[in-house]
């Protein structure tokens, strides 16, 4: 569909172009003054879809353990909005839009379903024979078509049809981490990472129109290392606070072994030298603000911030200082430049996210924890499709309704199992099933 333009500021009116502010569905502004990246980041802040993330799981699940005073470990919500943060001031230093960047950071992990990227697994395994499940692809679809907000009529049909958040194709493009479909990953068609769905693809081919082949726009990569940066940083802040890592362990040989096992080929390319890694971690600890104890105190947490922003600030600058030294001093948009990020500056965000996922996301108590999420969304899953159309919410109903297919007709399910948060998906499992109801009692 024809979409309108919107006036931007005078810094970025020569920076973005009437068709990166094109909207799929067009409508007019609701108050003069607003740009249209405004307006994007004002419907993702105060869409449902972002409020249900407070009761997803990010890495540590809350109740499991008691926290510290003044502590709580971060949920999905808490996580974008650190990233959102941390894209905005970084895009902002590189010449992006802010709002820009900033909307797709607090967008970037709406699809995630219950329980985290274990949720996803469980979901993935269910679809596979309807497209799989991939949550930034579930994102597309959500901001897309499925969180209520902008509805026109269908040109064929008639009918009133969803746009969802009815975002411009820049904001749309800045959120997509992954700008394939399943199955044309660029290097490996196996891979399980993607951004759109079959009966997603027009409006993907339309974000993606004028783009290159495979290639993230600069926003996009600016998200996408400020993810990476917001929950290697925060993760490793909460295994401390939760009390499952010891800073001091990280100097014994052994425990070091483990952390390279982790991170290469999972966080750095499988040909990563151990050494590279002990190099970047030896420089971390090296550092004055470094936390090599933590004991609860408003002392001990007080350092701690100190380094988890020392942190922020260390990857950070370090991109935008290669960036910089790359594509010169000038503001850097959509597919004008790449993000250059050393290095040295991955190898440390990687054992970063190395040294959480082994002291905390592999303990034993949460391996348990994962396995129960698993079965009850597994069998949530059996029991939603078995009783559909009943059991479904009125929104998820209607798709079901007129679904052409059994396919569309299972994506249906999937889709009002993907907006569940993780208390939410454990009462609708108790409600339908036996093993749950045997479990609430």
């Amino acid at each position: 569909m024809e979409g309108t333009t919107h006036a931007l500021t005078d810094d970025h009116r020569d920076l973005y172009d009437a068709a990166d502010t094109e909207r799929w569905a067009a409508e007019p502004d609701k108050r003069p003054g607003r740009t249209a990246f405004q307006r994007d980041r004002a419907r993702v802040l105060h869409s449902a879809a972002l409020r249900r993330l407070a009761g997803k799981t990010q890495v540590v699940t809350p109740g499991t353990r008691s926290y510290d005073w003044d502590a709580s470990p971060r949920t999905r919500l808490t996580h974008s909005l650190e990233c959102a943060q941390v894209g905005r001031e970084l895009g902002a230093a590189l010449g992006c839009d802010p709002d820009l960047v900033e909307a797709a950071c607090l967008s970037h992990d709406m699809g995630h379903p219950p329980f985290g990227h274990n949720g996803e697994e469980a979901l993935n395994e269910f679809a596979k024979d309807c497209g799989g499940f991939e949550g930034n692809a579930q994102s597309l679809r959500l901001l897309t078509r499925l969180e209520p907000k902008r509805f026109v009529p269908d040109p064929t049909s008639g009918e009133l049809v969803s746009v969802g958040l009815n975002l411009t194709r820049a904001c749309l493009d800045a959120a997509t981490k992954y700008p394939w479909a399943r199955g044309d990953h660029p290097t490996d068609p196996d891979s399980v990472k993607f951004g759109a769905y079959e009966d997603d693809l027009p409006v993907f081919a339309w974000l993606r129109r004028g783009a290159p082949a495979d290639r993230k726009c600069f926003e996009a990569q600016v998200m996408d290392w400020a993810d990476d940066v917001a929950y290697s940083v925060h993760d490793f802040e909460d295994g401390l606070h939760a009390g499952h890592l010891d800073p001091n362990m990280l100097y014994a040989e052994p425990d070091r072994a483990a952390i390279w096992q982790v991170a290469i080929g999972r966080y750095v390319p499988a040909d990563t030298a151990p050494e590279e890694l002990r190099t970047a971690l030896d420089r971390l600890m090296e550092q004055e603000w470094w936390p090599h104890g933590y004991d609860g105190s408003a002392l001990a947490q007080s350092r701690l911030k100190d380094a988890t922003s020392q942190l922020i600030g260390r990857f950070c600058l370090a991109a935008e200082g290669a960036t910089r030294e790359a594509y010169g001093s000038g503001r850097l948009t959509r597919y004008g430049a790449e993000l250059v990020i050393p290095r040295e500056a991955r190898n440390e965000c990687a054992v970063l996210k190395a040294v959480a996922d082994l002291y905390v996301m592999q303990r034993d108590e949460q391996e348990r924890i994962r396995a129960d999420q698993r079965i009850v969304l597994a069998e949530l899953a059996e029991a939603l499709s078995a009783r559909a159309p009943e059991g479904l919410d009125p929104q998820f109903r209607a798709i079901f309704d007129t679904a052409p297919d059994d396919k569309a007709r299972k994506r249906a399910v999937i889709d009002q199992i993907a907006c569940l948060t993780d208390a939410s998906a454990r009462s609708l499992h108790a409600r339908l099933t036996r093993r749950g109801r045997r479990a609430e009692r």
